[in-house]
């Protein structure tokens, strides 16, 4: 064998990172440095309008209002010292970002949501975190544990003013059968970066939702690995950006286990000068995951001119011994051939926009499941319409 044969073949023997996309993480602090903006997994993000949330800004005393109901048998607390400690990585998160390092090694206490094993919950318990001041640079920890063979849902409301960085934490036990779901409704001004990172236990289900509507900068890391055979992952998320708002989700589905599955659906709708969204699904498949499932899929609706949509979908593959994978991604406007539809029964113009933006929508809003959003959801995306399209719409057919 001849010396760059050899070479190659001990190259390839070396470990492999997670994903090429994810570098190595680390829990120390200074292991971790500020971005810059070069690096891949920040290329996108408008660092200097998170205000130092990615870097080194100072974490101040919260000034976000927690509050939350409690049904019986559930533990909803906000907790400190050594249960904190032991909280932190329970996921299995190690942080692969200076801020998620920095949240871990810093935040004293973590809201924890503690769900017993066969816990069967017929309402979802709803966390709202109402923010007060976008002066003020925050941090904050969340874990949720899920018992084996429990039920539940549990809705993160963000809505107020804030600038918060965050790291959500979920651990699912196994067989049960769970719902997170993360709304970020929050006011013009404020900038939140979130990490959201799931282990999910042997024969168990896990559905995450991601829902962002409101603030300046929302970018959301999402993020699930698996703890045995037999988990299925299905990961769903709906966005609306509006002039000059940058809203970015970046999704990793770690296949590390065999008979895992992992189904990804994300929607956005974009419009107004300099609306930015930006959706990275990643997917790794291990040499160990034999016989997995997997599918992504994002689709973007640019309503308006002026608007930017990023849709990276990537897939590394280990092993061919699986059962299926695949994605796709789109960017477009209006459906032309349903629009002429509508406007040849009658419907006027501004009415035929808002029913293809609603029916572009509704199938997704039902598969979350949660009735208690629905109509907040259809609600708000009627609202977002009337911002620009339909307000335009409605000023040409006046003129």
């Amino acid at each position: 064998m001849t010396a760059t044969a050899e070479n190659l073949s001990s190259a390839l023997e070396m470990e492999k990172v997670a994903s090429h996309l994810h570098p190595e993480g680390s829990y120390d602090v200074s292991a971790h440095t500020a971005p810059t903006g070069r690096e891949e997994i920040w290329r996108f993000t408008p660092l200097k309008r998170l205000r130092g949330l990615a870097s080194d800004a100072t974490f101040a005393p919260s000034a976000t209002a927690t509050t939350w109901n409690a049904p019986g048998g559930v533990r909803v607390e906000s907790v400190t010292g050594d249960e904190a400690k032991a909280l932190r990585g329970i996921s299995g998160l190690v942080p692969n970002t200076l801020f998620g390092a920095r949240v871990l090694a810093e935040v004293p206490d973590t809201l924890l949501v503690d769900m017993p094993a066969e816990t069967e919950l017929d309402a979802p318990v709803i966390i709202d975190l109402d923010g007060k001041d976008a002066q003020v640079v925050e941090a904050g920890h969340v874990a949720l544990r899920f018992g084996a063979h429990s039920r539940a849902t549990v809705v993160l409301n963000h809505t107020g003013s804030a600038t918060m960085a965050q790291v959500v934490e979920v651990k699912v036990g196994d067989g049960a059968q769970v719902s997170v779901v993360s709304l970020q409704d929050w006011a013009d001004d404020a900038a939140h970066l979130t990490h959201h990172q799931a282990v999910v236990g042997r024969d168990a289900s896990y559905k995450h939702v991601a829902i962002s509507f409101g603030g300046d900068v929302v970018r959301m890391d999402c993020n699930v690995t698996y703890d045995g055979p037999g988990g299925e992952v299905e990961l769903l998320g709906l966005y609306f950006a509006d002039e000059g708002q940058h809203i970015e989700h970046r999704l990793f589905a770690d296949h590390n286990a065999p008979r895992t599955k992992s189904h990804v659906t994300y929607k956005g709708a974009l419009q107004g000068k300099g609306a930015h969204t930006v959706w990275v699904g990643n997917v790794l498949i291990r040499k160990v995951a034999e016989g997995i499932e997997t599918y992504e899929e994002n689709r973007n609706l640019v309503l308006t001119d002026g608007c930017t949509a990023d849709s990276v979908p990537n897939l590394e593959i280990e092993t061919g011994e699986i059962e299926g994978a695949g994605h796709a991604s789109t960017v477009g406007r209006f459906d032309d051939e349903q629009l002429f539809y509508l406007r040849s029964r009658g419907i006027a113009e501004d009415e035929a926009h808002r029913l293809v933006v609603h029916g572009f929508f509704n199938d997704l809003i039902r598969k979350f499941n949660v009735p208690e959003l629905e109509e907040k959801l259809l609600a708000t995306v009627e609202g977002e319409l009337a911002k620009n399209v339909l307000g335009a719409n409605a000023s040409n057919e006046g003129v």
